[in-house]
This record gives C-alpha cells, structure tokens and sequence, in this order.
C-alpha cells in the first residue's frame, strides 16, 4: 500500500487531469478488468464526501475502479457507520490515507446555518440528526459572527469530521498514532472543479 503522502500527491494529479480536461478515468476503466477485482480491493485513498450530485468523488479524482474507498453522505458527517466503514478500510484492506472532502454550496451545511439563525426548521427527524451533527462545528462560529459565510462554515464542518474521526474509535486512534493512517481535510469547489487540501488546525 502506498503512503499517505503519496496517496495525496495521487489524488492532486487526478484532480489536476480533471480540472484540465484531461482526465484518463475511461481508459482505467477499460484497461481494468472487473474480473481481476472480485477476489479482493486494494484502494488507496479513503474518501468521506458529501452525497451532493456535483460531487463525484471518483470522478474529480479521475481515479477507476477499486482505486478508492468512498463513504458518501450529506454533509460529510460522521455518524457510527462511517466510523465503521473507515475502520473496514483502514484495518482489513491496509488503505493509509483518509480525506475528509467538503464542497462549496453544501446544502446540508447551508441548512444547519438557516435553522441555527432560525431561517427554517426541519420537521423530519431524520434530516435533523444530520443537522445536529453539523451543529457543533457551526455554532461557535455564529457566536463569533451572526453572518459567517457558507464558505467557512463547510470548512469548519470538515475540520469538525476530521476531529471526529480521530477521537471516534480506538482502532482509528491507534493507526493514527502509530503512523498507518493519516486523516486530512479537503474542499471540492464546485465552481471551479478544484480540490484545496486543507492545512491541519493542530
């Protein structure tokens, strides 16, 4: 399995190919056969991303079949099932790298700061609990400023999944503290279909 740094500098230039135009997930896709795959995956990045439609992870990362985990759910957050999954990932296939990916515009995020400046509110119980993990990495901003962007209350919320997922389980923390696993923050604009890897807030 490759190194996480190398893992990251993979990631920049599939989505450098994809933001020029020239990206070769067609011909990785041709050149892999399905069948050499059934009997096992070996990814090479564990991506947790948001499930908005713009965002296809393996696309803005040109990357093909089996080359990436992917864990996608509104406003990247993270909830027992994500913890498991990374842990999947991390301890049975052996993958070293995490991302952590938000996006501009997120929706979920942009629903978490409407209901915290009581804008709206959301009946269903079920987009609730993806707003009250949200919450957390929103409100002291709000504290701070009544009017913090959109913009920064999704890099907030990444920062908020990647502390999360260090303190979330005792097989992720000892990877991370051995040195097997990195877990990074990222932003996908949609705007300009750029990948900006954040600096750790360590």
């Amino acid at each position: 399995m490759i190194s996480p740094n190398d893992a990251i500098e993979r990631l920049r230039d599939g989505n450098r190919r994809f933001v020029s135009g020239e990206s070769t997930i067609e011909e990785s896709i041709r050149q892999t056969k399905r069948g050499d795959l059934v009997a096992g995956q070996n990814p090479f990045a564990i991506v947790l991303a948001c499930s908005d439609s713009r965002a296809p992870v393996e696309l803005i990362f040109d990357q093909g079949l089996g080359d990436l985990f992917v864990i996608r759910v509104a406003g990247n957050i993270v909830a027992p099932s994500q913890v498991g999954s990374v842990e999947y990932a991390a301890a049975v296939l052996g993958t070293r790298l995490v991302v952590v990916l938000g996006h501009s515009n997120c929706g979920a995020v942009d629903a978490t700061l409407k209901e915290l400046r009581r804008e709206q509110a959301h009946r269903s119980p079920n987009l609730r609990a993806i707003v009250d993990r949200i919450r957390p990495a929103v409100e002291p901003l709000l504290e701070e400023n009544e009017h913090t962007s959109l913009q920064d209350a999704v890099i907030a919320n990444v920062f908020r999944s990647v502390e999360r997922l260090h303190h979330g389980s005792i097989i992720v923390e000892k990877l991370v503290e051995s040195g097997d696993l990195l877990i990074v923050g990222a932003e996908y604009s949609v705007e300009s279909g750029v990948v900006t890897f954040l600096e750790s807030r360590d």
